[in-house]
């Protein structure tokens, strides 16, 4: 059985904590795939919020 690499969990929790002030223990109990689920997320709304960003500099 491979074990999923301590550094890209920690990786994956600490930016999650970071952008959606979740606790610890609320993100380790995240199964691996709803976790990387969530990783595509936020980094899926942050492309978004940058894009408006460089949109309305254009103006």
């Amino acid at each position: 059985m491979m074990r999923y690499p301590a550094e890209a969990l920690w990786q994956e929790i600490a930016f999650l904590a970071y952008h959606l002030h979740w606790r610890l223990d609320d993100l380790l109990d995240l199964e691996h795939m709803d976790r990387v689920r969530m990783v595509r997320a936020v980094v899926s709304l942050n492309d978004r919020a940058w894009q408006a960003v460089r949109e309305y500099g254009q103006q």
